[in-house]
């Protein structure tokens, strides 16, 4: 009986195990989930080499970008570490370190790659705990985190960026921080409130469609779980 009660309770342990792997549970870095592949969530960064990614001034990265299965873009040979194909309409999502002292971002719709912090939005990676305008979590000078969702320094923060047209909006570590609606954004210089940010255009003339990245701004810091949804194939 008891051996009858084992072999039992081995063999739906076995069952269970095999359901929840076909079920795409099993998180693995830098590769998709069963979930992920069926709703067709493409890998940017297969956590080996640099493939598909280039420096924003067209340079080959260095060999120094791949860190124990990270990308990491800290000398890489450019301002930006970026994908060479553009995207429009996304749902981007990485995993991010930082060390204790740390300033990088993640850019996007870069227009044009040669001037990044012009053609293109940044949302602000920082090891801070404020949330104004250029912390962590901010689309930069434009729109302050609604909340600093940092996790503690050594720690993976999972950052979701997602663009629909007009709409952008950023999630860290499973809340969303920071929303804007580019169409109502209509002076050059200026924020909704009238106050001033750095950029020479008009956010609703900002490109909507471009490349992404990871900056390099002088301090290490680490990426993997690089995933794209492409929701311009979606229309």
């Amino acid at each position: 009986m008891l051996r009858s009660i084992s072999t039992l309770s081995l063999t739906a342990t076995v069952l269970l195990a095999g359901s929840t792997l076909f079920a795409g549970d099993t998180k693995v870095d830098n590769q998709l989930t069963a979930a992920e592949k069926s709703a067709g969530w493409k890998l940017l960064f297969n956590g080996k080499d640099a493939t598909g990614w280039i420096c924003n001034n067209g340079k080959v990265p260095a060999d120094t970008v791949i860190e124990d299965g990270t990308l990491m873009p800290y000398k890489s040979g450019g301002y930006v570490l970026m994908y060479e194909k553009p995207f429009g309409d996304f749902t981007l999502k990485c995993d991010v370190k930082m060390p204790a002292s740390c300033n990088s971002g993640i850019f996007f719709r870069m227009g044009n790659p040669k001037d990044p912090v012009q053609t293109g939005f940044e949302v602000q990676v920082l090891n801070s705990k404020n949330k104004g305008m250029h912390d962590f979590g901010a689309i930069y000078d434009l729109v302050p985190p609604s909340k600093n969702n940092l996790k503690p320094t050594g720690q993976w923060n999972a950052v979701e960026i997602a663009c629909k047209g007009p709409h952008i909006s950023v999630t860290v570590n499973g809340e969303q921080v920071a929303k804007i609606n580019c169409d109502k954004w209509t002076v050059p210089g200026k924020r909704l409130d009238g106050s001033k940010h750095k950029f020479r255009n008009a956010v609703k003339d900002f490109p909507r469609n471009g490349h992404l990245g990871f900056q390099d701004h002088g301090a290490k810091v680490w990426f993997k779980n690089v995933k794209l949804l492409d929701l311009s194939a979606k229309k």
